[in-house]
């Protein structure tokens, strides 16, 4: 649908960084419960989205970044678009959560958000489209911010990612805090 809807895939790419023609991870790998995992598209630094795929039908989404972080983002591709569109700045409030406080990511992504705002004006009408596209849910900001909290804090076991060389990724919480940007105080 996506790539069926003109000018979609482009929106998504430019606003939202989630771009379907970068589909491809720097390197091979794998979840820890052993489902398959599908690249379905990618973001500008080169971080990766999959839907993984159980024998339960069950398609969560997991992002791994070029870094060596990864970890569960939503349990399905529509809560995951619905994520990365209503949170701009989804990574960024994850990097100071200060390891896993909604608080904390609650403060950055109001931070966030005003300087989204100030650099790209239309971001508002950018999700109305996408949302109208997609039929997605307007969710409240507090709801996302939780739904991306608990779905990160329940990256392990299953959906711990790890390289082919053995090797685990980090998790997607970060330590910074707000606090420990200079450009927020």
């Amino acid at each position: 649908m996506i790539r069926d809807t003109p000018g979609l895939a482009d929106l998504l790419d430019s606003s939202f960084e989630f771009s379907v023609s970068r589909n491809e991870h720097g390197e091979a790998v794998r979840v820890a419960s052993g489902a398959s995992l599908e690249a379905i598209a990618g973001d500008g630094s080169g971080g990766t989205f999959f839907l993984c795929r159980g024998g339960d039908g069950h398609r969560p989404v997991v992002f791994a970044s070029s870094e060596g972080q990864a970890g569960l983002i939503a349990d399905d591709l529509q809560a995951a678009l619905e994520i990365i569109t209503g949170l701009v700045a989804w990574q960024d409030c994850l990097k100071f959560s200060g390891g896993g406080s909604l608080d904390a990511m609650e403060a950055a992504h109001r931070l966030l958000e005003r300087d989204m705002v100030s650099e790209e004006p239309e971001i508002a009408t950018h999700r109305a489209r996408v949302a109208a596209d997609l039929a997605l849910r307007d969710v409240p900001v507090p709801e996302l911010l939780a739904r991306l909290r608990d779905a990160v804090a329940r990256t392990e076991p299953d959906y711990l990612v790890v390289s082919e060389a053995g090797d685990e990724y980090e998790s997607l919480f970060g330590r910074f805090r707000p606090s420990d940007n200079p450009n927020w105080r």
